[in-house]
């Protein structure tokens, strides 16, 4: 069993969840997600997070009353061998965590730089990061939250399986400025570096929650099961 915290503070959560329900489906593993709605719920336990896009300021106002982040952060600290997967807003976070701390990721980021939410596109993303491969699944039946909400159905509105690359959704998408030397390129648009790998952390540019390409969760949880294994 693998256990995923996923920040509940904005953004795509629940297509999260789902894909990381089809991912685990797809490489035959069991997993349990926790949704991180306040500090307590970020355990030692956990052996991965996500960290959604959503708007980063937003997200570190709302995390304000429940030290969400700051304790998000605190885990990475003392667990840096623990795979991180932070998507648009969360790639920011992880870029740039505030609060006097070392970046996560060693590249810098530049919010909102493709413009505003009418210059969203879908693009086909190279995706140059070694992902397992899994088997075609059905994602178990979706549970429901603690609000009794189930999560969204993206079988019929997400982007397809692309032939030639990862379909990439771009939502007033941030973009990688610089990339640092512990950083490696991970996924392209064309020149443009929209995916970086620093050790553990994998931040990106674009929302693979809402595709049914589900190798970037695959990884998560591939890389989680071979940290779990060296504890």
């Amino acid at each position: 069993m693998l256990t995923v915290g996923l920040a509940m503070l904005q953004g795509a959560r629940h297509e999260h969840a789902e894909a990381l329900r089809g991912a685990a489906a797809e490489l035959e593993v069991n997993v349990n997600i926790v949704e991180c709605r306040r500090a307590s719920h970020v355990s030692p336990e956990l052996d991965a997070l996500i960290l959604p896009g959503g708007e980063s300021t937003t997200m570190r106002i709302a995390s304000q009353h429940e030290s969400l982040l700051h304790a998000i952060f605190d885990w990475m600290e003392l667990h840096p061998h623990r795979p991180v997967l932070g998507t648009c807003a969360g790639a920011i976070l992880l870029s740039s965590p505030g609060e006097g701390r070392q970046p996560f990721l060693s590249a810098t980021i530049e919010r909102n730089a493709w413009g505003r939410q009418r210059q969203s596109f879908e693009s086909a993303v190279e995706v140059i990061l070694d992902t397992p491969s899994g088997k075609d699944s059905t994602a178990p039946e979706a549970q429901r939250d603690i609000f009794d909400h189930l999560p969204l159905e993206m079988q019929s509105q997400a982007a397809p399986v692309l032939d030639d690359g990862f379909p990439g959704v771009f939502i007033r998408a941030p973009r990688f400025v610089t990339n640092g030397l512990s950083c490696t390129p991970v996924a392209m648009l064309g020149e443009e570096v929209v995916g970086v790998l620093d050790g553990t952390k994998l931040g990106l540019t674009f929302h693979p929650e809402l595709t049914i390409d589900r190798r970037f969760h695959r990884w998560l949880l591939h890389q989680a099961g071979q940290s779990k294994e060296v504890k």
